[in-house]
Protein backbone atom coordinates (compact mmCIF):
# COMPACT_ATOMS: atom_id res chain seq x y z
CA UNK A 1 0.00 0.00 0.00
CA UNK A 2 1.61 3.60 -0.95
CA UNK A 3 1.61 5.72 1.90
CA UNK A 4 0.62 8.36 -0.86
CA UNK A 5 -2.33 6.80 -1.74
CA UNK A 6 -3.50 7.17 2.39
CA UNK A 7 -5.80 10.26 3.06
CA UNK A 8 -3.71 13.32 4.78
CA UNK A 9 -6.24 13.61 7.44
CA UNK A 10 -5.40 9.59 8.48
CA UNK A 11 -1.94 10.43 8.14
CA UNK A 12 -2.47 13.40 10.89
CA UNK A 13 -4.90 11.37 12.91
CA UNK A 14 -2.30 8.38 13.08
CA UNK A 15 0.11 11.41 14.38
CA UNK A 16 -1.78 12.62 17.14
CA UNK A 17 -2.65 8.89 18.25
CA UNK A 18 1.04 7.85 18.27
CA UNK A 19 1.80 11.15 19.73
CA UNK A 20 -1.00 10.54 22.34
CA UNK A 21 0.54 7.65 23.46
CA UNK A 22 3.61 8.42 23.73
CA UNK A 23 2.47 11.17 25.70
CA UNK A 24 0.48 9.04 28.18
CA UNK A 25 3.32 6.84 28.13
CA UNK A 26 5.61 9.77 29.72
CA UNK A 27 3.22 10.72 31.92
CA UNK A 28 2.82 7.26 33.28
CA UNK A 29 6.34 7.29 33.92
CA UNK A 30 6.72 10.89 35.46
CA UNK A 31 3.68 9.73 37.78
CA UNK A 32 5.57 5.87 38.50
CA UNK A 33 8.59 7.67 39.67
CA UNK A 34 7.05 10.48 41.00
CA UNK A 35 5.35 7.78 43.69
CA UNK A 36 8.61 5.96 43.65
CA UNK A 37 10.79 8.60 44.67
CA UNK A 38 7.65 9.90 47.17
CA UNK A 39 7.50 6.35 48.73
CA UNK A 40 11.46 5.61 48.95
CA UNK A 41 11.49 9.36 50.90
CA UNK A 42 8.82 8.36 53.08
CA UNK A 43 10.85 5.02 54.00
CA UNK A 44 14.11 6.89 54.73
CA UNK A 45 12.08 9.10 57.37
CA UNK A 46 10.64 6.64 59.34
CA UNK A 47 13.73 4.74 58.88
CA UNK A 48 15.30 8.24 60.88
CA UNK A 49 12.31 8.60 62.93
CA UNK A 50 13.23 5.17 64.40
CA UNK A 51 17.14 5.93 64.58
CA UNK A 52 16.40 9.33 66.25
CA UNK A 53 13.62 7.05 68.58
CA UNK A 54 16.39 4.50 69.37
CA UNK A 55 18.92 7.00 69.90
CA UNK A 56 16.43 9.17 72.14
CA UNK A 57 15.64 5.34 74.38
CA UNK A 58 19.56 5.28 74.63
CA UNK A 59 19.47 8.59 75.97
CA UNK A 60 16.80 8.12 78.35
CA UNK A 61 18.51 4.78 79.37
CA UNK A 62 21.74 6.81 80.36
CA UNK A 63 20.39 9.16 82.42
CA UNK A 64 18.02 7.03 84.28
CA UNK A 65 21.11 4.96 84.78
CA UNK A 66 23.10 7.94 86.28
CA UNK A 67 20.58 9.10 88.29
CA UNK A 68 20.09 5.79 89.89
CA UNK A 69 24.25 5.59 90.05
CA UNK A 70 23.62 9.38 92.04
CA UNK A 71 20.72 7.81 94.52
CA UNK A 72 23.04 4.91 95.03
CA UNK A 73 25.69 7.02 95.89
CA UNK A 74 24.07 9.21 98.18
CA UNK A 75 22.24 6.80 99.91
CA UNK A 76 26.03 5.50 100.95
CA UNK A 77 26.81 8.14 101.73
CA UNK A 78 23.80 9.37 103.89
CA UNK A 79 23.54 5.73 105.83
CA UNK A 80 27.10 4.98 106.09
CA UNK A 81 29.81 7.86 105.92
CA UNK A 82 27.17 10.57 107.25
CA UNK A 83 26.44 8.58 110.20
CA UNK A 84 30.25 7.32 110.91
CA UNK A 85 31.10 10.80 110.63
CA UNK A 86 28.49 11.92 113.37
CA UNK A 87 29.36 8.91 115.68
CA UNK A 88 32.92 10.40 115.44
CA UNK A 89 31.67 14.08 116.44
CA UNK A 90 29.76 12.98 119.23
CA UNK A 91 32.89 10.91 120.50
CA UNK A 92 35.02 14.12 120.02
CA UNK A 93 32.52 16.33 121.91
CA UNK A 94 32.96 13.83 125.22
CA UNK A 95 36.46 14.32 124.80
CA UNK A 96 35.97 17.68 125.78
CA UNK A 97 33.91 16.81 128.61
CA UNK A 98 35.59 17.48 132.18
CA UNK A 99 36.61 14.88 134.99
CA UNK A 100 37.07 12.36 132.17
CA UNK A 101 39.56 9.67 133.54
CA UNK A 102 42.31 8.08 131.90
CA UNK A 103 40.48 4.84 131.00
CA UNK A 104 37.51 6.38 129.46
CA UNK A 105 39.62 9.02 127.29
CA UNK A 106 41.40 6.03 125.91
CA UNK A 107 38.50 4.82 125.06
CA UNK A 108 36.55 7.29 123.64
CA UNK A 109 39.82 7.76 121.29
CA UNK A 110 40.21 4.77 120.53
CA UNK A 111 36.32 4.06 119.60
CA UNK A 112 37.02 7.54 117.37
CA UNK A 113 40.29 5.98 115.81
CA UNK A 114 38.10 2.81 115.11
CA UNK A 115 35.31 4.66 113.68
CA UNK A 116 37.26 7.07 111.09
CA UNK A 117 39.13 3.74 110.03
CA UNK A 118 36.16 2.03 108.55
CA UNK A 119 35.00 5.54 107.27
CA UNK A 120 37.93 5.96 105.35
CA UNK A 121 37.68 2.13 104.04
CA UNK A 122 34.29 2.87 102.98
CA UNK A 123 34.48 6.14 101.22
CA UNK A 124 37.50 3.86 99.22
CA UNK A 125 34.71 1.50 98.18
CA UNK A 126 32.52 3.76 97.08
CA UNK A 127 35.25 5.52 94.78
CA UNK A 128 36.45 2.50 93.68
CA UNK A 129 32.97 1.44 92.49
CA UNK A 130 32.83 5.36 90.43
CA UNK A 131 36.12 4.31 89.07
CA UNK A 132 38.60 1.51 90.21
CA UNK A 133 41.92 2.94 91.06
CA UNK A 134 43.18 -0.08 88.93
CA UNK A 135 41.77 0.80 85.63
CA UNK A 136 43.11 4.73 86.03
CA UNK A 137 46.35 3.56 86.63
CA UNK A 138 46.74 0.92 84.59
CA UNK A 139 44.71 0.35 81.81
CA UNK A 140 41.46 -2.23 80.80
CA UNK A 141 43.40 -5.31 80.80
CA UNK A 142 43.92 -4.54 84.57
CA UNK A 143 41.09 -3.33 85.05
CA UNK A 144 39.20 -6.75 83.77
CA UNK A 145 41.51 -8.73 85.64
CA UNK A 146 40.48 -6.98 89.69
CA UNK A 147 37.13 -6.79 88.02
CA UNK A 148 37.32 -10.79 87.85
CA UNK A 149 39.51 -11.50 90.86
CA UNK A 150 36.55 -9.58 92.88
CA UNK A 151 34.06 -11.70 91.03
CA UNK A 152 35.78 -14.85 92.11
CA UNK A 153 36.73 -13.86 95.57
CA UNK A 154 32.93 -14.47 96.30
CA UNK A 155 33.45 -18.53 96.12
CA UNK A 156 29.93 -18.51 94.02
CA UNK A 157 31.44 -17.98 90.50
CA UNK A 158 34.83 -18.78 88.60
CA UNK A 159 35.91 -16.49 86.01
CA UNK A 160 38.13 -17.53 83.09
CA UNK A 161 39.63 -14.17 81.20
CA UNK A 162 41.50 -14.14 78.34
CA UNK A 163 43.01 -10.83 76.48
CA UNK A 164 45.02 -10.83 73.03
CA UNK A 165 44.08 -7.08 72.19
CA UNK A 166 47.43 -4.42 72.98
CA UNK A 167 45.42 -1.58 74.37
CA UNK A 168 45.93 2.03 73.13
CA UNK A 169 46.28 3.98 76.89
CA UNK A 170 45.07 6.99 74.52
CA UNK A 171 41.60 5.73 74.31
CA UNK A 172 40.86 5.44 78.41
CA UNK A 173 37.25 6.80 77.87
CA UNK A 174 36.62 4.33 75.32
CA UNK A 175 37.77 1.23 77.31
CA UNK A 176 35.84 2.62 80.46
CA UNK A 177 32.76 1.63 78.12
CA UNK A 178 33.93 -1.90 77.62
CA UNK A 179 35.11 -2.08 81.40
CA UNK A 180 31.18 -1.37 82.29
CA UNK A 181 29.90 -3.56 79.63
CA UNK A 182 31.36 -6.63 81.53
CA UNK A 183 30.53 -5.25 84.61
CA UNK A 184 27.17 -4.74 83.71
CA UNK A 185 27.02 -8.34 82.07
CA UNK A 186 29.17 -10.17 85.29
CA UNK A 187 26.60 -8.83 87.80
CA UNK A 188 23.64 -10.05 85.20
CA UNK A 189 25.65 -13.19 85.20
CA UNK A 190 25.60 -13.49 88.79
CA UNK A 191 22.46 -12.13 90.12
CA UNK A 192 19.94 -12.97 87.37
CA UNK A 193 21.62 -16.04 85.65
CA UNK A 194 22.83 -17.69 88.74
CA UNK A 195 26.09 -18.59 87.09
CA UNK A 196 28.95 -20.29 88.81
CA UNK A 197 30.71 -20.36 85.11
CA UNK A 198 31.87 -16.85 83.52
CA UNK A 199 34.39 -16.81 80.19
CA UNK A 200 36.10 -13.59 78.19
CA UNK A 201 37.70 -13.45 76.03
CA UNK A 202 39.35 -10.47 73.83
CA UNK A 203 40.70 -10.72 70.02
CA UNK A 204 40.57 -9.17 66.97
CA UNK A 205 38.30 -10.36 65.07
CA UNK A 206 37.94 -8.84 61.01
CA UNK A 207 40.65 -6.10 62.28
CA UNK A 208 37.86 -5.18 64.96
CA UNK A 209 38.66 -4.93 68.54
CA UNK A 210 35.85 -8.07 70.31
CA UNK A 211 34.64 -9.54 73.61
CA UNK A 212 32.99 -13.10 73.48
CA UNK A 213 31.31 -12.93 76.78
CA UNK A 214 29.55 -16.58 77.79
CA UNK A 215 28.25 -17.98 80.78
CA UNK A 216 26.14 -21.00 82.28
CA UNK A 217 23.28 -19.49 83.65
CA UNK A 218 19.79 -20.39 83.90
CA UNK A 219 19.88 -17.90 80.42
CA UNK A 220 16.30 -16.97 79.12
CA UNK A 221 14.87 -16.85 75.76
CA UNK A 222 16.93 -13.90 73.51
CA UNK A 223 13.88 -14.50 70.84
CA UNK A 224 11.50 -12.55 73.09
CA UNK A 225 12.46 -8.93 72.52
CA UNK A 226 10.83 -8.22 75.87
CA UNK A 227 13.66 -9.96 77.44
CA UNK A 228 16.07 -7.36 76.34
CA UNK A 229 14.85 -4.76 77.11
CA UNK A 230 15.40 -4.07 80.99
CA UNK A 231 17.65 -1.40 82.01
CA UNK A 232 21.28 -2.91 82.13
CA UNK A 233 20.61 -4.00 78.69
CA UNK A 234 19.28 -0.61 77.84
CA UNK A 235 22.79 0.74 79.36
CA UNK A 236 24.86 -1.66 77.36
CA UNK A 237 23.16 -0.77 74.07
CA UNK A 238 24.18 2.59 73.98
CA UNK A 239 27.87 1.62 75.60
CA UNK A 240 28.25 -0.12 72.32
CA UNK A 241 26.13 2.86 69.93
CA UNK A 242 28.88 5.09 71.71
CA UNK A 243 31.75 2.54 71.14
CA UNK A 244 30.37 2.25 67.64
CA UNK A 245 30.53 -1.37 67.73
CA UNK A 246 27.56 -4.04 67.13
CA UNK A 247 26.62 -6.47 69.78
CA UNK A 248 25.11 -10.15 69.33
CA UNK A 249 23.44 -12.41 72.21
CA UNK A 250 22.10 -16.01 72.08
CA UNK A 251 20.53 -17.15 74.62
CA UNK A 252 17.98 -19.93 75.84
CA UNK A 253 16.49 -21.43 79.24
CA UNK A 254 18.58 -23.27 80.93
CA UNK A 255 21.57 -23.32 78.48
CA UNK A 256 23.26 -19.83 79.61
CA UNK A 257 24.05 -16.42 77.68
CA UNK A 258 26.65 -15.88 74.89
CA UNK A 259 27.49 -12.42 73.96
CA UNK A 260 29.50 -11.27 71.33
CA UNK A 261 30.41 -7.80 70.85
CA UNK A 262 32.62 -5.34 68.86
CA UNK A 263 34.48 -2.01 70.43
Amino acid sequence: MNVNSIPEKEVVAIILYISLFFMIVAVALIVFFYFSRKKIIQKELEKRDLVLAHQKEQLHAVIITQEEERKRIAQDLHDDISSKLNVVSLNSYLLTSANLTETETKEITANIINITARALDNSRKIAHNLLPPVFDKFGLHAGIEELCEEFESSKSVKVSYQNKIEFDESEKNRHLHVFRILQELMNNSLRHGKASEISIHLDKVNGSNSCFYKDNGIGFDSKNSENQKGLGMKNIDSRISFLNGSIDIKSEINKGIEVFFTF
